[in-house]
């Protein structure tokens, strides 16, 4: 019951429009926690057998050590031949997607194989791994594990639920309430103030952090899984396991779900009601454009590579970021929540459909805008609908 699933947690930061620091902590905690979960609940079980059986513990723990070594072995490996795969061009471009796939089905299942669970373990690794990599293709893979997410994430939600007997769940009384209270106000805030002991994280940070823990698919299925081998074991409490495991996914899911926008609001770490604007482009139509929306009192922020044509945007007290909107460096400066619309006005037409087509998924289709092109009348220079987005009209 320590993970928080990044499932869960990834839709409720992107509601809650969080600043860079406190969303990277939830979101790494999540993907981090969810196979040292996994692998925590084995150790558990396999304790409890020892007890149970009233034997050693040495095979036991040659077993959970020659699986852990198997599943970060497998996991490298994984994660280095996808990346040398895909960089040396031996996949080719239609095949990378179920390349990848079937790699990592092979990764989780032959980690499975020594240690139980591990396979979880691996195919994090792996995925920290190919993440890292750089390649041209990330963002792609990145798109398709969203929506494969999305889809059986859902379906097995779907599928567990239906499997808890109703009767069971109203059969929870005030001790599984009183459990899953501790969890969320003791357990969870006692162990994120520990934890970051001595960092120079603020406090409100650390506060949003402490009060932000929701549950997800993982949980639900391995405590599913060993509450039905306890039951096998003897030991009849296991079958309160799934129940106050779904109780707790439950709780944490609504709870985070309509908490978390007004507190982070409260504690100065949400972008706030008003959607603001990203503009690319230091042209004098833009600082003017970006002088009224600040008056206006929205959000806004002037990007450019060309450090001269920002001059009249700050000498007018206007937000600007010197550099390219779509370089690592103005991703960790930019705070990107903080804006809902994307305009693309720089003199470069070429540049302004790059930036709006490799933004899109961020902001939205209908939510980013550039520059009309001059010669889009032509059919000789008229760009497909993947490239770009819609036209700005100033006048």
């Amino acid at each position: 019951m320590i993970v928080t699933g990044p499932a869960v947690i990834a839709p409720l930061l992107r509601q809650a429009k969080l600043s860079h620091r406190p969303a990277a902590l939830l979101q790494w905690e999540a993907i981090v926690d969810d196979p040292i979960g996994a692998l925590a609940a084995v150790l558990a079980y396999e304790v409890i057998v020892v007890s149970v059986a009233a034997s050693t513990g040495g095979a036991a723990a040659v077993q959970l050590i020659i699986g852990l070594v198997v599943s970060i072995a497998a996991g490298v490996a994984g994660g280095y031949g996808i990346a040398q795969a895909l960089r040396r061009g031996w996949v080719p471009e239609y095949m990378k997607v179920p390349v990848l796939f079937s790699v990592l089905i092979c990764v989780f299942v032959g980690s499975n194989a020594f240690l139980y669970e591990s396979g979880l373990l691996a195919v994090t690794i792996m995925g920290v791994w190919i993440a890292n990599a750089n390649l041209p293709s990330y963002e792609e893979l990145r798109r398709f594990k969203e929506h494969a997410m999305v889809l059986l994430v859902s379906g097995v939600f779907v599928l567990l639920v239906a499997s808890i007997d109703l009767g069971l769940i109203m059969a929870l009384d005030l001790r599984a309430l009183a459990f899953i209270a501790a969890i969320i106000l003791l357990a969870r805030p006692i162990t994120v103030y520990l934890s970051l002991l001595g960092t120079k994280i603020p406090d409100s940070e650390r506060t949003l952090v402490a009060f932000t823990g929701p549950r997800g698919i993982v949980l639900v299925a391995v405590a599913g899984l060993f509450g039905e081998r306890l039951v096998a074991l003897g030991i009849a409490d296991g079958a309160m396991m799934a129940l106050l495991a779904f109780g707790l996914v439950a709780v944490t899911v609504v709870l985070y779900g309509f908490t978390l926008t007004p507190v982070a609001r409260a504690l100065g770490l949400s972008g706030g009601d008003a959607p603001g604007v990203l503009i690319v482009g230091g042209t004098s139509l833009v600082t003017q454009l970006g002088a009224l929306l600040r008056d206006l009192d929205v959000p806004v922020v002037i990007s450019d590579t060309n450090h001269r044509n920002l001059r009249n945007a700050r000498d007018l007290g206007v937000p600007v970021l010197h550099g390219d909107v779509l370089s690592e460096a103005a991703e960790h400066m930019l705070e990107l929540h903080r804006y809902d619309h994307l305009i693309a006005l720089s003199e470069n037409e070429a540049y302004n459909t790059l930036v709006t087509t490799d933004l899109t998924p961020e902001f939205g289709r209908n939510n980013i805008f550039q520059l009309r092109r001059d010669r889009e009348h032509s059919s000789r220079n008229e760009l497909p609908s993947t490239l770009g987005s819609r036209a700005f009209f100033w006048g």
